[in-house]
């Protein structure tokens, strides 16, 4: 089972790093008209300053006598390197009415930024960022590097870039327009959105389990939640943009402090989950010398270097994710259920860290899958995990049962039993509940929709008509001689005449998506959304002609009946509420009576 995992484990990272195939800059990045952004990478040339002493005109000079060498595979992605790296490319608008452009480095951890722009005249403009400025100094709030760059149209201007970092050096550049840039971030954001709404759920729910409960797993797991969060909004630049904007220093920092915090949480909870202090002494040893190791670089990450504190948490990663995957192996081996989905768990986050730690040590190429692995393995894990928690809880609860009350296995059989009955009156409860809601929308005698549901939907109609500037139709529709039919033949057979009213209407708007609603007595009203002056009386007049078509046979009794009709189109746009609308179709359908009845009446209203 080990070996499988692991033969799993190197296909997959040996898939991803097969990357582009090997490719030489091109000589300019041409923004051509109608083009909204573009990625400068296969642009891209760089070289390394080893000293970091050398200024940019003599790098400058050093591009214009060829100087730079092509970005390796296409990838502007290096690991943890030393000295400053230099990026070079020319930029010329090619006619593309958009010269004021935005360029972001989409890596947020990078120390020193230095953007310098050469026109043709020779002036060279000069920008700075990066996470040892504060975050104030960046063009516009953004968790990323970025700069406002002029490019007029029909020029050329060199780029040249310095990025110099403890951290990880990449460097993948592009150019956005503002309208290109917000919608790129719009989508940016509803991800990190729904991953950090992820934790927010795991972390509550967990702590509601915990305080109900009192079990340590569920504590540590949220404090396992809480430190990867906070590695993730360090690693992603929402830290330093939210948490410490004016605080390079702490923006730097929290990273490996962070970093630790999670490994010590995370090893907490394996030991607590896994049992191993029962199940395997020796794995609890290994797991108590994780965290103290991990205690020891989080007090570290104060006093040594930042990178070799980033270093050496981002290569732990590695072991201490392996050791908890051996060790949910050897847990399930011994019989213990929820480690299985323990180690599904610790797979899929073992996968999406090793993706985005070999991005960060240079051995996989910065793509979509590589960069937000991290994310899609982290989440998938941690929502495991609340599934092994719960069938952990699951299991224990069973084998306490199990234990205890091995002698009243019928009382066992009875509470199961008992439990169905509940959950099965629960469900007819809710069925109930739900057909009386239905109950509270409908009108008793005819089926349809009654007043006061007409009369939520048809203000939602008419806000959704104004807002899209469509027309709506309302008819109301009056049974002619009403009482006449009552007094006649009774009021059972008027009830009658009025449930055949209301199926005709149904039958006759049935493809409109329209809502037919008893509006009192024996009118009845229908709204028409998107229905226009000429559809709404073809309709109306072809619902009169249907009603007066055919008698209502009731107690061997042919019950002849028609109806007068008012119809209003309220035209798009217009802007009055629903006591307006359905006063203009009421003295529409008053002139239809008037008219002598059995007819279709135009509201004459004056937009």
């Amino acid at each position: 089972m080990v070996q499988r995992v692991f033969r799993l484990l190197a296909l997959l990272l040996a898939f991803f790093a097969l990357g582009p195939a090997p490719c030489a800059a091109q000589a300019r990045a041409e923004l051509r008209p109608g083009l909204s952004s573009l990625e400068l990478s296969p642009y891209v040339t760089y070289r390394v300053d080893a000293g970091r002493r050398i200024d940019s005109g003599a790098m400058f000079q050093a591009a214009d006598s060829s100087g730079f060498q092509p970005l390796p595979h296409g990838d502007p992605t290096f690991g943890f390197v030393d000295g400053a790296y230099w990026f070079h490319t020319r930029l010329f608008n090619a006619g593309n009415t958009e010269q004021r452009w935005l360029l972001v480095l989409k890596y947020p951890l990078l120390d020193n930024v230095d953007v310098y722009l050469r026109y043709p005249d020779g002036r060279v403009d000069h920008l700075a960022s990066g996470d040892m400025l504060p975050f104030s100094a960046r063009a516009i709030r953004y968790r990323h590097p970025n700069f406002w760059v002029d490019l007029p149209q029909r020029t050329e201007v060199e780029l040249l870039v310095r990025t110099q970092s403890k951290s990880s050096m990449q460097a993948p550049l592009a150019l956005y327009t503002f309208g290109a840039f917000a919608e790129m971030e719009r989508d940016a954001q509803i991800g990190i959105g729904i991953y950090n709404g992820i934790l927010f759920a795991l972390f509550f729910y967990n702590l509601i389990l915990w305080l109900s409960l009192r079990d340590s797993s569920h504590f540590w797991y949220m404090c396992h939640i809480a430190g990867f969060g906070l590695v993730m909004f360090c690693l992603n630049g929402l830290a330093f943009e939210y948490l410490w904007p004016r605080s390079p220093w702490l923006a730097n920092h929290a990273i490996p402090l962070s970093m630790a915090v999670s490994q010590i949480a995370m090893h907490q909870f394996a030991r607590k989950f896994l049992e191993l202090e029962q199940r395997w002494p020796l794995g609890d040893l290994i797991s108590r010398c994780l965290i103290g190791f991990f205690t020891l670089v989080g007090i570290a990450s104060f006093f040594v270097d930042y990178r070799l504190s980033v270093k050496l948490g981002t290569y732990c990663v590695f072991p201490g994710v392996l050791a908890i995957i051996y060790q949910a192996m050897y847990t399930i081996r011994r019989g213990y259920r929820p480690a299985q989905l323990f180690l599904a768990a610790w797979t899929m986050l073992l996968l999406g860290t090793a993706m985005y730690a070999s991005v960060s040590i240079g051995l996989l190429p910065k793509t979509f899958v590589t960069e937000y692995g991290i994310q899609v393995g982290s989440a998938t894990e941690m929502i495991l995990l609340s599934f092994a928690l719960a069938f952990r809880y699951a299991n224990l609860r069973s084998e306490n049962e199990r234990i205890v009350r091995e002698a009243n296995e019928q009382l066992e059989r009875n509470v199961s039993r008992r439990t169905g009955e509940l959950s099965s009156a629960l469900e007819q409860l809710a069925e109930a509940n739900s057909r009386l809601r239905e109950s509270n929308r409908r009108d008793a005698l005819t089926g349809v929709f009654n007043r006061r549901h007409f009369h939520d939907v048809f203000d939602q109609l008419l806000r959704q008509a104004h807002e899209t500037r469509q027309p709506l139709g309302v008819l109301l529709i009056d049974l002619d001689h009403f009482k006449k039919v009552n007094d006649t033949h009774g009021h059972l057979a008027g009830d009658e005449c009025l449930r055949v009213l209301a199926r005709k209407l149904a039958d006759t708007v049935f493809s409109e998506n329209a809502v037919v609603a008893r509006f009192g007595g024996e009118e009845f009203v229908v709204a028409l959304p998107a229905c226009g002056q000429s559809r709404l009386l073809e309709i109306a007049e072809r619902l009169r002609r249907r009603v007066g078509a055919e008698p209502v046979h009731y107690a061997g009794k042919e019950i002849a009946i028609t109806a007068s009709i008012g119809a209003f189109s309220v035209p798009p746009g217009w802007n009055h509420n629903a006591d307006d609308v359905l006063h203009h179709v009421d003295d529409a359908l008053y002139a239809a009576k008037n008219a002598g009845r059995n007819r279709v009446q135009e509201a004459a209203v004056k937009v």
